[in-house]
């Protein structure tokens, strides 16, 4: 069978990697052909464009660069056509995504979304286009089932793919040492943008914490030079495709709303969600967003887990303040260890990736 799989950043790259690895193992003449990262690549799909020349963030950026996002959408239309899949899966990247699936309705193309757009945030009329132009959506966070229900919307819960992943990273991945000092975190995103905006002020923490040492992870769709500029001669550690051994170590982090506040949580790493965007980009969603918290920790166990620090609350003074806190007081950090087991079990113990490459072979023999 022929698949032509869409995501649009790391976190997408990732769950793509790890679907792709399913698919083989299931339909061992299966022939993919992606848009993503190296992950997806590497697990035995074609190429076509990489994430980092896709991932634009806010309102204001997306319009800075429309005319490379519609040039985008074009070339996909036009090698969907040529590659003629028998089935079009999609990974969340809403924006670009959401434009892809109601054309491939149109053209008669089946379409499986795997891991929801976050309709339940901001613009919930959007279901009613997921519902016309979507055969199936599989959903990875367990209040989406319901929250699509209200909308008589039957969609497959196949559970989080990070609990597998990071499940066996805990189990059989071996710790590689980092440094004699205890370490705390420093996960600033993916993109450029938000990695200029977010990791200066992170790094302000280093001059309050001297017995600790700081490392860096650094986005592997990022040079070396991106971060070099910024870290100049403070003395931290930057690591690359080394995430997961990072948080294995980590006394605590410093984390970029995203994924990475899930990956965190699910290693039991105390953290402060730091987010700061474009202003006008985030007055906008001000406006639009309807959800209380920003981190999906948070989201997923509906109540403040975790410290968020949004927009002008990220500053060097608050954020030494949650650092602290989560260094040295004991009832909170036993507090946060509750509620992390809390979210494990949340989660369930799905294989998630296994589920959803069953559901969407289905689809095509149904």
């Amino acid at each position: 069978m022929n698949y032509y799989i869409i995501a649009g950043e790391a976190s997408g790259d990732l769950h793509g990697a790890n679907l792709i690895k399913a698919l083989h193992k299931q339909d061992a003449k299966a022939t993919i052909r992606c848009w993503g990262g190296d992950k997806m690549e590497a697990a035995g799909a074609s190429l076509v464009r990489h994430y980092r020349n896709l991932a634009f963030m806010g309102f204001v950026e997306v319009i800075k660069h429309l005319g490379t996002i519609l040039k985008n959408i074009e070339f996909c239309k036009s090698d969907i056509l040529e590659f003629k899949p028998d089935v079009l899966v999609l990974i969340d990247y809403p924006g670009f995504n959401m434009r892809i699936a109601e054309w491939a309705k149109k053209n008669g193309i089946r379409v499986v979304y795997y891991i929801s757009p976050q309709v339940w945030a901001w613009k919930e009329n959007r279901v009613h286009k997921l519902k016309r132009d979507v055969d199936k959506m599989l959903v990875i966070l367990p209040f989406e089932k319901s929250f699509y229900s209200k909308w008589n919307y039957n969609v497959t819960y196949v559970g989080h793919p990070l609990v597998e992943v990071i499940r066996n990273e805990k189990e059989n991945i071996p710790i590689h040492k980092i440094s004699d000092k205890p370490i705390i975190a420093i996960l600033p995103g993916s993109r450029e943008q938000e990695i200029k905006l977010k990791l200066p002020i992170m790094l302000k923490m280093v001059q309050y914490f001297p017995q600790y040492c700081f490392v860096v992870a650094q986005a592997p769709s990022q040079p070396d030079s991106l971060y070099n500029e910024i870290i100049g001669n403070l003395p931290v550690v930057l690591i690359k495709n080394d995430t997961y051994n990072l948080l294995k170590q980590a006394e605590a982090a410093l984390v970029t709303s995203g994924t990475a506040t899930l990956e965190t949580a699910l290693f039991a790493v105390p953290q402060v969600v730091c987010y700061k965007g474009n202003p006008i980009s985030f007055w906008l969603a001000k406006k639009l967003v309807k959800v209380k918290y920003i981190s999906l920790v948070n989201l997923i166990m509906d109540k403040l887990v975790v410290t968020e620090l949004i927009q002008n609350d990220l500053n060097e003074t608050n954020l030494k303040t949650a650092l602290n806190r989560m260094l040295n007081d004991a009832d909170y950090k036993k507090a946060l260890k509750q509620d992390y087991e809390a979210l494990w079990h949340s989660l369930g113990n799905k294989q998630a990736s296994l589920i959803a490459a069953t559901e969407i072979i289905d689809i095509m023999h149904g």
